[in-house]
């Protein structure tokens, strides 16, 4: 679809929109006077038109449940327009149970398709309602007319420069008004610095030189006392003191300390004896650890298993002797017992009883006399086990105390070995000391040592000083004439780029012109050329917020020619509360209006006024 750059409202068909519940058909002219009284639907007309173009009210305002009709909840709007060729084309936009439908000129589109035709939202509503882009917008506003502003070249700007401005800012790159000058700033702030330190340093400098001559002065007054101090203690330590004679005791003292201390220490003779003790160790183990394994296990196993199987057959031939009576099956025939057969069976019984007890009895008295074996069998093993270990115990206690008596002797010939080295190295330390000290006492010895030290460390000191003394300072001045031009020309830079920026806001927003109307959106700063966010809207002079509605009628149709003239779109204008405005003599519209006015008590009245093609956009 083409984009529209003009077109004209000749009607539109409603039904189910918020006051208009049944189909209502409203035809348009150039201009349109709508009138009415309150509530009839004039401001539902400028809704309606909104609502078909972007979805949205004639504010903008989300809530799109509130365009329904009570009455009717299926919404339809369609409007018929024409293009600047004079093509009809007819765009509906539906809504029913939730879902929304678009067409345009019979064919199903999408609200992104429609933008592209007729203009993004805040477009369309900031030519179609005049009060939209300053009542609405607010400071987006801003951002929307510098999308179509006109961009200035960097020619454009040079050329309405000075000659100096344009050589400095030929080459320059500002694209970005705020970050050229902050980068601008702040290298002359960081060069600023740089004199400062600079200042700092020849300062600093100046101090130290002074600060070496004396700190040299005082070094070398200090290394003569040093050096004289050091001579004193020199002669003093060996006056009257025969060194050759204490070097040679110190040598023979130290070659027999050698000698000694090279000898190996005499080591106790006791591998012998730990041979032997581990070996009477493990016989002790193996000695203590040995059970007894009892002799006769199975006999009196044997005999155990005869007696209890006597006592068993005793136990069964008694029970069966006293149940012994005439009427009885006999245990051997199977035949009833007769009375006269009683006393011969119960003698046979009795006699069976008597040789079992009696073999009872052997087999008892066997048993016993296999336990009493056994146990003196064990006990001669005890004893012989018991009198091993004690053998063993006393034969380890006797080679163990033979083992610390050699110990302890070599021990005492390694500590006389011991007190023989430290008392040579006693001496041997003594003597050294004597040599090295001569006549002089600890606390004049360490006092000697300390002015060698500090006799070095001066002596580095007057060195390192002295190249400083001597070094040629070095040359601040010529690096502050330097960093000062440096500053002078970046200041004049920056004074030129304040002035470009100035003249380019200047060129930038006389597109914004208009005849009682002024919006600015920047304020350049004259004496540093920085360029300051704001939004001022005035009419006449005076603030929006203080117009009368009016006024602000006024203001706003100068705000929607302006939408027109920097987008190149020329759609219809809606003016509401017309009545409160006597004429529009401060701008002539360009394109379709349509004015409503309310009328006391009056129906609603759409009167077009004529059809004429739509003027060019200005």
């Amino acid at each position: 679809m083409e984009t529209l750059k003009q077109f004209q409202i000749t009607g539109m068909t409603l039904s189910g929109f918020k006051c208009y519940p049944e189909i209502t058909e409203l035809t348009f002219g150039c201009p349109t006077v709508i009138t009415g009284g309150n509530g009839r639907g004039k401001t539902s007309i400028a809704d309606a038109i909104a609502f078909a173009v972007t979805g949205l009210p004639f504010f903008g305002e989300r809530g799109i449940d509130q365009l329904h009709s009570e009455q009717n909840p299926d919404l339809s709007v369609t409007m018929r327009i024409l293009d600047e060729a004079n093509r009809s084309h007819t765009l509906t936009r539906t809504r029913q149970k939730g879902r929304m439908t678009i067409t345009y000129d019979g064919m199903e589109v999408r609200q992104h398709e429609l933008t592209g035709l007729f203009g993004e939202k805040d477009v369309f509503l900031s030519i179609f309602n005049p009060l939209y882009f300053i009542e609405e917008l607010e400071e987006d506003g801003k951002s929307l007319l510098e999308r179509y502003l006109p961009r200035i070249s960097h020619e454009q700007v040079l050329s309405q420069l000075n000659e100096n401005a344009r050589a400095n800012l030929q080459s320059e790159d500002i694209l970005s008004p705020e970050a050229y000058l902050k980068k601008r700033r702040d290298a002359i702030r960081e060069l600023e610095q740089r004199l400062v330190y600079l200042q700092g340093q020849k300062d600093q400098a100046g101090r130290q030189r002074r600060s070496s001559a004396v700190r040299l002065t005082d070094l070398k007054r200090s290394l003569a006392e040093l050096q004289e101090e050091l001579a004193a203690l020199e002669k003093k330590r060996f006056e009257g003191v025969d060194l050759a004679g204490l070097q040679e005791q110190l040598v023979e003292l130290s070659e027999r300390y050698q000698s000694l201390a090279g000898e190996a220490p005499e080591a106790a003779d006791t591998a012998e004896l730990d041979m032997q003790l581990r070996s009477l160790h493990q016989k002790l183990g193996a000695r203590t650890a040995e059970a007894y394994l009892p002799k006769y296990t199975q006999p009196l196993a044997d005999c155990t298993a005869r007696v209890k199987e006597l006592a068993a057959k005793y136990r069964r031939e008694t029970s069966l002797y006293k149940a012994f009576r005439p009427g009885v099956q006999c245990p051997t025939c199977l035949r009833p017992v007769t009375e006269q057969d009683v006393p011969m069976i119960q003698n046979a019984l009795q006699k069976t009883i008597s040789e079992t007890v009696a073999a009872g009895k052997e087999a008892k008295a066997q048993l016993e006399e296999l336990t009493a074996l056994e146990r003196k069998t064990e006990d001669t093993f005890l004893q012989f086990q018991a009198e091993d270990t004690e053998k063993y115990r006393q034969e380890i206690d006797r080679l163990t105390q033979e083992r610390e008596t050699r110990s302890a002797r070599a021990a005492q010939n390694a500590q006389a070995r011991k007190e023989e080295l430290d008392g040579l190295q006693n001496r041997i330390r003594a003597l050294s000391a004597e040599t090295e000290c001569g006549c002089l006492s600890a606390v004049e010895y360490e006092r000697l040592l300390a002015c060698r030290s500090e006799i070095q460390d001066c002596k580095a000191q007057i060195t390192a000083v002295q190249a400083a003394v001597d070094a040629a300072p070095e040359d601040y001045d010529a690096k502050r004439a330097q960093i000062e031009a440096e500053i002078r020309q970046k200041k004049s830079l920056l004074a030129d780029a304040a002035l470009y920026i100035s003249k380019r806001a200047e060129l930038t927003f006389s597109q914004l012109k208009m005849n009682l109307v002024e919006i600015s959106f920047y304020d350049v700063v004259k004496t540093t050329g920085e360029v300051k966010d704001v939004f001022k809207f005035n009419y006449r002079g005076r603030r929006y917020d203080r117009l009368s509605l009016s006024e602000k009628i006024r203001a706003g149709m100068e705000v929607s020619e302006l939408m027109k003239r920097l987008t190149g779109r020329n759609y219809p204008v809606f003016l509401d509360n017309m009545e409160s405005v006597d004429d529009l003599a401060n701008v002539r519209p360009t394109g379709q209006i349509l004015m409503a006015k309310c009328v006391h008590g009056a129906p609603l009245a759409v009167r077009p006024m004529e059809q004429r093609p739509i003027p060019k956009a200005a």
